[in-house]
């Protein structure tokens, strides 16, 4: 199993995460919502894991701009 994540604004890969026996408690998964968790975390056919997390191009943004939150996907 591999853990892949990506920035959810740009689709940046941030890196991954090659362990089978990696538990959720080690990720941090288990203290987001259900809610959370259903947008940040996909669970691949092959057992892999895509988390949505991030980029530090993509906070920095935010925080100069706030107003691109009203977009879903940021260019830089």
């Amino acid at each position: 199993m591999t853990i892949h994540y990506f920035c959810r604004h740009c689709s940046a890969k941030l890196g991954s995460i090659e362990n089978d026996i990696i538990q959720s408690q080690q990720l941090g998964i288990h203290k987001l919502t259900d809610e959370e968790r259903q947008e940040m975390v996909t669970y691949q056919t092959d057992g892999d894991v895509h988390i949505q997390a991030i980029c530090e191009d993509c906070h920095e943004a935010f925080s100069r701009n706030p107003d691109l939150h009203q977009y879903d996907y940021l260019i830089h």
